[in-house]
């Protein structure tokens, strides 16, 4: 716990300020208080499915976020040259329309209609929603890494480091009582677990626990691509260009991933977002923020389940 209180009092020195700081707040906060107040994600872009228009609804959205964010930090650290740097443009613009199209992507609809020839269409549509981050956001980053970023000897934090791990795990244990009292609350139970019961275990001939375990490992696949691109991509992958000054964008765009969830996760995703950006950048990799992602998204999966359960 010592290095991650050392990379955080380090950030902090470097780049607090409370004008930048509450400036950026209140920014993250108009465009929640927007987004649920229009029921943007739902009402609006959700109308778009399998439309052009939603990867583009999309990207104007998290442009508007990013964006904003960045302004925000160039102003109160006085470095309006970044915004001259081909580079900055060249890479943040492509991130943002890789997980533009990946957030409105909605082909694994037809691949689950042909799969077993939509047999089980409500499984693999649940299954393919998640996986299809393998080719919507994985692929292009490699390959935007392999062909033009040779600035980095890393694949934006994903090369595996142990070290420190057990440092995330125990942060993990810390979420633990706020994961069990979130389970107690209705929103949280209309929301997760994410696995619903379908027909897919009767139709393989399997347990019902056996086609729960694939889509949960499904699920928590699409949390990597997540972390590449929020902590590798924007945070370790700008870092020659920023400084210290990619984490507070990134988080404003991350909370607007979450538009669309219950609003206290929503709100949660700042800090966490600011936590493991943070870390990130220190240590250079993202695998403690997978672990501590995919421990919280398991941890409220199983929360969820047992809710359930004692309930029935």
């Amino acid at each position: 716990m010592r290095t991650l209180w050392h990379y955080l009092r380090t950030h902090l020195q470097t780049d607090f300020r409370t004008d930048l700081y509450l400036t950026t707040a209140l920014y993250a906060a108009v465009l929640i208080a927007i987004n649920y107040w229009l029921d943007f994600e739902d009402s609006i872009i959700d109308n778009y499915r399998g439309s052009y228009m939603r990867p583009l609804l999309y990207f104007c959205l998290y442009a508007v976020a990013y964006y904003g964010g960045v302004l925000i930090w160039t102003y109160f650290h006085r470095q309006p040259d970044v915004l001259r740097r081909p580079r900055f443009w060249t890479h943040t613009l492509f991130g943002l329309a890789v997980y533009s199209y990946y957030a409105g992507f909605y082909g694994y609809v037809s691949w689950s209609e042909q799969l077993f020839g939509g047999k089980i269409y409500i499984f693999a549509y649940r299954c393919l929603s998640n996986l299809h981050s393998i080719i919507t956001v994985a692929l292009p980053l490699y390959l935007y890494y392999r062909l033009w970023d040779r600035e980095h000897t890393g694949f934006y934090g994903l090369r595996p480091k142990r070290a420190g791990l057990q440092m995330y795990a125990g942060l993990l244990l810390l979420m633990v009582p706020l994961i069990t009292w979130a389970s107690f609350q209705s929103d949280f139970l209309s929301f997760y677990p994410s696995y619903k019961d379908t027909n897919a275990n009767e139709f393989f001939n399997v347990p019902e626990w056996v086609t729960a375990l694939i889509f949960e490992l499904s699920y928590g696949w699409d949390f990597i691509p997540t972390e590449l691109m929020f902590r590798g991509f924007l945070v370790i992958g700008l870092s020659r260009l920023l400084g210290p000054g990619t984490v507070l964008p990134m988080i404003v765009v991350y909370s607007s991933i979450h538009f669309g969830k219950p609003l206290g996760e929503t709100i949660s995703s700042l800090v966490g977002g600011y936590l493991l950006g943070v870390f990130a950048l220190y240590s250079r990799s993202i695998w403690g923020g997978v672990l501590i992602h995919l421990g919280v998204a398991w941890l409220m999966e199983l929360a969820a389940f047992l809710q359930l359960y004692f309930r029935s």
